[in-house]
């Protein structure tokens, strides 16, 4: 009696057991995991697709970077794979997105696009991107995980109100999910400041001056944390009347909440700081009104670093293993490798100064004035005319934002939309002051689904909302992760490590059939070639449980 005992309890737990793993296989190697299922790339050095639905990826090897060093496929460095379009490749209702991603370090390139397919003529697309933004002084974005989706459905320019009393916020960054401006406020008394944004009351919440001078120019963040840049504007620069405010400025700052502001340092003999930027893991600072080039060691303590051929540098942007700096003399571009110094050469044969980056489809692209044209980057001394925007003379911020290339512009503050070749499509006029001689639409970063403006001299700024995004509000880590988007009738929801970091309702008068009949690329978009790995790869025509989303993102 004793033996049958022990002999049922054995047979119990193996059956059990083998009911518990029958299930788990069935869920995790095939079945439900299989339902829905479009496309499978395990993009374990091929790009075959093991769906069955015979959507095999060819690799595509860049012809943009004429100077990136070698190919790594598997990396995505200056590679990625291509998927030709498919009416088996259909994201019209509701689907899913796996994906393992293993993003770089980076200190040396932006990271780019994780998969799109896009159709700029049309608006009309998806994306799921490692954004770096770049603006005229700071970065507005760092290394942000965003899924975007567009079918051609856009909001006005909407009025975000006025920033204290702001005659330009200099400065727009995300941090830690919030969107902060550093702002000019040139009356005596005054000082520039930094706010932070409350969306639901469209207000602007104050975060402290970091000094008495006139202007946070600059903000980015470092290792974690918050940094700004502070300097004298001179106001006169935008024809208008000189600030009463004499303090300078060229002092570095890190934020610590609240109000509360810790001197990292002086910049020696620097009236203003321009530009902010990291670069190979280092902070970097500019001069405005004089060259110079400083690299932060400690705090209240900065190395100086040579310039180029004694010219000022302002504003930077990293790409393809470098850092490129515009400069206001001569409309030149400059190219740094951390140690040396490279002429770019003249930007346009007429232009006097340069101002803003973008990595647009793979290519570094650059504003400038008196032209008001951008320009592309194909090499030393190669620079490709893109096109004017519209009759304007001044080209400041660019950004990508939602499949979109954007730029604003002098003297009449105007947003535009690029459309390929030589085409920029007027948007709206966002500064509408009255009897002043310019007005700026100067920078532009992307915040919670929409991308926001900076105006001078009203001060404030404006948004623009182009289909759906849902974005992780942290600066994406290095090391392996587990990404899935997924898309209902009336939900758009992130998961990174399984956990939901953002969702967004979709407007049931909003119809996202997403199908361009655009090629599908893996490791390649609107912004750049991917810098790091991709794996498993799975697309579904259908939205994933939460229970097999954790199959999925098992280590196992």
């Amino acid at each position: 009696m004793k033996y049958q005992k022990v002999l049922i309890v054995l047979l119990t737990i193996c059956f059990t057991g083998w009911v518990s793993l029958s299930c788990h296989t069935n869920e995790s190697g095939g079945g439900e995991l299989n339902d829905g299922l479009i496309g499978y790339w395990k993009l374990d050095g091929d790009g075959i697709d093991y769906s069955g639905n015979n959507l095999h990826a060819e690799l595509i090897r860049s012809r943009k970077r004429p100077d990136s060093g070698s190919t790594n496929d598997t990396e995505h460095n200056d590679a990625w794979h291509q998927v030709s379009a498919s009416s088996n490749l259909k994201m019209d209702d509701d689907f899913s997105i796996s994906v393992w991603i293993d993003a770089l370090s980076p200190d040396r390139d932006v990271s780019g696009d994780i998969i799109s397919q896009y159709d700029v003529g049309r608006r009309k697309g998806f994306h799921l991107s490692l954004t770096t933004n770049p603006s005229p002084t700071g970065v507005g974005n760092s290394r942000r995980l965003s899924f975007g989706m567009d079918n051609n459905i856009a909001s006005e320019w909407m009025d975000c109100g006025r920033p204290g009393q702001a005659l330009l916020a200099f400065g727009l960054a995300e941090y830690n999910g919030d969107l902060y401006a550093s702002t000019c406020e040139p009356e005596a008394g005054g000082a520039g400041h930094v706010y932070r944004y409350d969306s639901e009351n469209n207000t602007w919440k104050d975060c402290g001056a970091p000094d008495r001078s006139n202007t946070v120019f600059a903000l980015t963040e470092y290792k974690g944390a918050l940094y700004a840049a502070t300097g004298k504007y001179r106001v006169a620069g935008s024809s208008l009347p000189e600030s009463e405010n004499t303090q300078i400025g060229g002092r570095i700052f890190r934020y610590e909440g609240a109000e509360n502001w810790v001197e990292c340092g002086q910049l020696p003999g620097v009236e203003a700081i321009m530009g902010l930027v990291v670069y190979q893991g280092e902070l970097y600072a500019s001069s405005l009104y004089s060259p110079g080039l400083f690299k932060y060691e400690a705090d209240n303590t900065w190395t100086r670093c040579s310039t180029p051929d004694g010219k000022r540098i302002q504003s930077f942007g990293v790409y393809d293993g470098h850092l490129f700096a515009t400069s206001y003399d001569l409309g030149h571009v400059y190219r740094f490798d951390g140690t040396e110094w490279v002429d770019c050469d003249q930007v346009g044969q007429n232009n006097t100064q340069t101002y803003g980056f973008s990595v647009y489809q793979g290519e570094l692209y650059v504003s400038s004035w008196p032209s008001g044209k951008v320009y592309a980057y194909e090499d030393i001394k190669q620079w490709r005319d893109v096109g004017r925007l519209g009759e304007e003379l001044e080209v400041m911020g660019l950004i990508v934002y939602n499949g979109q290339l954007l730029g604003g512009t002098l003297p009449m503050a105007e947003a535009y939309r690029y459309q390929g070749d030589t085409t920029w499509q007027r948007m709206d006029q966002l500064d509408t002051t009255e009897n002043v001689k310019y007005r700026r639409a100067w920078t532009m970063t992307e915040h919670a689904g929409r991308v926001y403006c900076s105006t001078l001299p009203s001060g404030h700024i404006y948004a623009y909302k182009a289909g759906e995004t849902v974005a992780w509000r942290k600066s994406f880590p290095e090391g392996w992760h587990h990404v899935v988007v997924s898309k209902s009738a009336n939900k758009l929801s992130l998961y990174v490590g399984g956990e939901l970091v953002d969702q967004k309702s979709i407007p049931t008068s909003d119809s996202y059939h997403l199908s361009s009949g655009s090629p599908f690329n893996i490791g390649f978009g609107q912004h750049d070639v991917f810098q790091g790995r991709i794996k498993e790869l799975r697309m579904y025509n259908r939205v994933l449980t939460k229970h097999q989303i954790d199959v999925l993102g098992s280590p196992d």
